[in-house]
């Protein structure tokens, strides 16, 4: 009597999908380096600012009605979250969240993959999965070491801790944004199937859009921009403290955090429905 293997428990899919991940030394790698730059580079404004301000000559007390000038521009948060620096983590996490589904494509695993699990729903799910956790943790170690090391900094400049207004909100959307981002990275590298093609749509899609909808004439021009995620991240990030003026149609908190969490869900509806529909 011939034995029914049972189906593959969501667990064991896990299990298999972490030691996917990891069995490349090149996500090693790319992770610790990107920790590096993103951090060095905030590290580094941190030290600059510190050491302009040291040397500053020391103003009179503010006077009613007139803002203390450094003060006003200094912006101790924006320090933790230097935009080229994170523009540097969006194509990380998106690169490698795209490596995750098109190299096993690529390589035939994937094949290999759906002979013992036919279930691609659920092989997909486990992907997700671990990658967003896997992710999540990453955002979190960068987004928490950069605000951390720079605030160290500046400490006798005005530097915050998470209870300051907007500060753990700030790193919380940060981390965020990782996940985020290679989630999109694994919706293309679905589709696309194909590592240049991929890279390239990712950074058109993430970094370009957002600035050629960046005007603010035709509202539905700025809305389709405030629908992007670096809109939401750089809205979040933003200081209460230091608010400048958010323009003719802002984008709320709330609407910013809705942002994240539609492309996150859709990006995995995309993935899901790519890999099952179309052959291996």
């Amino acid at each position: 009597m011939t034995r029914i293997p049972h189906p593959a428990r969501f667990r064991q899919l896990l299990a298999a999908e972490w030691i996917k991940l990891w069995s490349l030394r090149s996500t090693r790698w790319v992770l610790g380096a990107c920790v590096l730059v993103v951090v060095g580079i905030n590290a580094n404004s941190a030290k600059s600012n510190a050491d302009r301000l040291a040397h500053q000559p020391e103003l009179p007390p503010e006077r009613p009605g007139f803002p203390d000038l450094p003060q006003f521009l200094f912006d101790p948060l924006h320090t933790a979250f230097v935009e080229p620096a994170w523009l540097i983590l969006v194509i990380v996490a998106t690169s490698v969240g795209a490596m995750a589904v098109f190299g096993e494509y690529a390589s035939g695993l994937i094949r290999t993959t759906f002979a013992g699990v036919p279930d691609r729903t659920a092989v997909v799910a486990a992907k997700l999965t671990v990658m967003t956790v896997v992710m999540l943790a990453f955002g979190a170690l960068v987004s928490g070491a950069s605000f951390g090391l720079t605030q160290m900094l500046l400490r006798d400049h005005g530097g915050l801790s998470l209870g300051d207004p907007g500060a753990l909100r700030a790193v919380t959307a940060a981390a965020a944004m990782a996940p985020v981002c290679t989630l999109v990275g694994m919706a293309l590298g679905a589709l696309v199937r194909n590592a240049a093609g991929t890279v390239v749509t990712s950074v058109a899609l993430l970094l370009v859009v957002p600035g050629l909808f960046a005007g603010e004439r035709y509202r539905w021009v700025k809305e389709i921009g405030n629908a992007m995620p670096l809109s939401a991240w750089q809205r979040l990030v933003m200081n209460p403290e230091r608010m400048r003026d958010l323009g003719r149609y802002p984008l709320t908190l709330t609407g910013a955090w809705t942002v994240f969490g539609a492309w996150a869900v859709c990006a995995a509806a995309v993935a899901v429905v790519a890999v099952r529909r179309r052959d291996v």
